[in-house]
């Protein structure tokens, strides 16, 4: 079936350069997606977006040239509850890959236990109203008390101005709970201010939730070195991850997003954005633990690491 892209949309961006930083033996891009094929596994009735095609193939190719072990694939928004295109490319990753998946309350025991099966180890909960149709809360402590039966945990994603009225939901969770992009802080504001702080004290005060410190892309206004002029990029993202990460180092994750759906201004390099890492987790460690040490210990408990 053929589909034809949201008006706009900016394609992935096709010829990374080779990063200058070369991530520790045994990293994963913990957050990153695939977009069908449309011919093949075609995009939700409901969605908001169409994008691009996205293979696994090309997932993987790029996780290569960058010089990762393996992927944690989010099911993509454009797909909704069908996770199919996710699951299949767990299937091809020869055990390098795990998910996340969108799921609804109707979702059969066996399906979630096949999904677990093909490598799914949480879902995904998304608060960005311009992406997704509210879900009632009610629904989705439903779904949350299943899957923790399984193991898995939630991933949510939301804007920072919202934390305070979704701080009862969040923390009333049964799992434990991992924040895409940091929350989205407003970078314009300062590090110390309150919108910021309220973020680091649910963190303090939640020792299950985890943040991946991605997307600089997404949160940065100075952009990246074409726009900006510098060599850092993104570099106003650059304290509010640090923070994280210095605060917060053994519940920390990082993700390419790779195929950076709905962005607007900008499709970022690939190889700048591991670039980035360095100027975030500043210490061998720091990053050893940013991209194998946490994420092998939520993903693949079993296993030590390559």
């Amino acid at each position: 079936m053929a589909f034809e892209k949201t008006p706009g949309w900016l394609d992935w961006y096709a010829g990374p350069s080779k990063p200058s930083f070369r991530v520790p033996v045994g990293a994963v891009d913990a957050h990153c997606h695939v977009f069908g094929p449309g011919g093949a596994f075609p995009f939700a009735p409901e969605r908001k977006y169409t994008p691009c095609d996205a293979s696994k193939q090309q997932l993987y190719d790029l996780r290569d040239y960058l010089g990762f072990a393996r992927n944690v694939v989010v099911q993509a928004t454009c797909h909704g509850a069908d996770n199919r295109a996710m699951v299949d490319a767990l299937l091809h990753s020869g055990g390098k890959a795990r998910g996340i998946a969108t799921v609804r309350r109707d979702v059969a025991d066996a399906d979630l236990h096949a999904m677990h099966a093909a490598g799914v180890r949480g879902v995904r909960f998304n608060f960005v109203k311009r992406l997704v149709d509210f879900t009632p809360k009610d629904e989705l402590l439903e779904i949350a008390g299943r899957i923790a039966k399984l193991g898995w945990h939630i991933v949510i994603y939301f804007e920072s101005v919202d934390l305070p009225e979704l701080w009862d939901f969040f923390t009333a969770l049964p799992t434990t709970v991992v924040v895409d992009h940091m929350g989205r802080p407003d970078v314009a504001k300062p590090i110390d201010g309150p919108e910021f702080a309220l973020f680091l004290q649910f963190m303090a005060q939640h020792p299950n939730v985890w943040s991946k410190v991605s997307c600089p892309e997404r949160l940065s206004i100075s952009g990246p070195p074409a726009l900006n002029g510098e060599q850092n990029s993104y570099r106003d993202v650059i304290p509010f991850a640090r923070r994280i990460v210095e605060t917060f180092p053994d519940r920390v994750l990082w993700g390419t997003d790779w195929p950076h759906p709905n962005l607007k201004d900008h499709m970022p390099d690939d190889g700048l954005l591991v670039d980035f890492i360095p100027h975030i987790a500043t210490t061998p460690d720091l990053r050893h633990k940013l991209l194998v040490d946490n994420p092998m210990r939520l993903y693949w408990p079993d296993e030590t690491g390559e």
